[in-house]
């Protein structure tokens, strides 16, 4: 069986991160089939820490590309695929071979304000190309599985849900060493709530940041927010928000930081907010649970399936329940020790082993 994944997005965050987990655990598990990656040109060796069945072939085309449209076909075609596993929603429709999609969420079709409206066609086009031109379609939670049907007419059956899980770093305790570290480096000298994630509009920032300045004025003015991901020179709005309410001294936004110094600033926050408006999954809370950290995340989309009893959940549309949820959090200690043991037992639902376990049976039925 010879199989072909386009591993294009490898490094990007979230996609990357399925594709990139997903790689190692076919790895571990299946060492007959004949995996062919298509990668960016820079990418090409990480076949070779995959083991001998895995072979990477350059792809130049763009991601969102014309030229993707006929690249990735012609490819397909001259690597003589039994299967083809795209794992984002762009499935070419020239792909001669059996084929494979992972939708990871609606986000476009849920939020279509936040496109361009030739920005919104390609996106709507692509995922109903994807949804009714591929033999399975993998997804990552109940909740997108019921956004896909509620916008495409395929079978049910034809959806499996694969969950994400988290990298094993976030449960592995930093040394005391590295702790005071990252805590010196980033001058960590005062409590800090934390977000992880990029700032879409759809994340709702603005309103965290104004629960932030109520959670602030309700006795807490010691209090940081640390934002890590992405940044805020992207999202003019949210620095006009931080300026109005005065925070700029208390908002700090780091970007991109390391995976190591990630897991650390995890387990020294007071609390990990993420008030996100649409997940197809939501990886971040998950994280924060493994590093034993307390969540406060949104009461919608798929965030209250994938976190259970263990986060306190709030209307992410209301700046004065996400406000409450914290402080719930920061006043009592027993709340803080409950969702940690929860958050902790939390995590071991989830497996990317499982996960790619199931993928490889995807991928024998569809070619069988």
């Amino acid at each position: 069986m010879r199989i072909g994944i386009d591993a294009r997005k490898l490094h990007d965050f979230g996609i990357g991160t399925y594709i990139r987990n997903l790689l190692r655990e076919l790895a571990h598990i299946d060492q007959t089939t004949e995996y062919v990656l298509f990668c960016k040109p820079g990418d090409t060796e990480v076949a070779a820490g995959l083991g001998a069945n895995f072979r990477a072939v350059p792809e130049h085309s763009g991601h969102y590309s014309i030229a993707e449209q006929i690249t990735l076909p012609l490819a397909v075609r001259r690597e003589r695929l039994d299967l083809f596993h795209a794992p984002h929603y762009v499935l070419p429709a020239l792909i001669s071979s059996r084929s494979v999609v992972t939708i990871h969420d609606c986000i476009h079709l849920m939020f279509p304000e936040y496109l361009s409206r030739l920005g919104h066609a390609y996106a709507h086009a692509s995922l109903w190309t994807a949804a009714h031109k591929s033999d399975r379609i993998f997804t990552v939670s109940e909740q997108s599985k019921r956004d896909i049907l509620k916008f495409f007419k395929v079978p049910p059956e034809k959806i499996v849900v694969t969950p994400n899980a988290i990298d094993d770093r976030f449960s592995v305790a930093p040394s005391d060493e590295h702790l005071e570290q990252i805590r010196e480096r980033y001058q960590l000298s005062h409590a800090y709530l934390l977000y992880v994630g990029n700032i879409k509009p759809h994340k709702n920032l603005e309103r965290l940041i104004e629960a932030f300045h109520l959670v602030r004025s309700q006795g807490r003015p010691e209090l940081e927010l640390l934002i890590i991901g992405d940044e805020m020179s992207r999202m003019q709005s949210l620095r006009r928000t931080v300026h109005r309410l005065q925070l700029h001294r208390y908002v700090r936004v780091l970007g991109f930081v390391p995976d190591t110094t990630l897991a650390v600033l995890y387990r020294l926050a007071s609390v990990f907010v993420f008030p996100s408006l649409y997940e197809g999954f939501g990886l971040p809370p998950l994280e924060a649970m493994a590093s034993g950290t307390p969540v406060v995340t949104s009461n919608v989309s798929s965030l209250p399936e994938v976190v259970g009893d263990a986060a306190v959940l709030v209307d992410p549309y209301s700046p004065e329940a996400i406000a409450e949820g914290i402080l719930a959090v920061l006043r009592s200690s027993h709340l803080r020790d409950d969702l940690r043991e929860r958050g902790l037992n939390r995590v071991k639902a989830y497996s990317w082993r499982r996960s790619a376990e199931r993928v490889r049976e995807v991928y024998c039925e569809v070619v069988q």
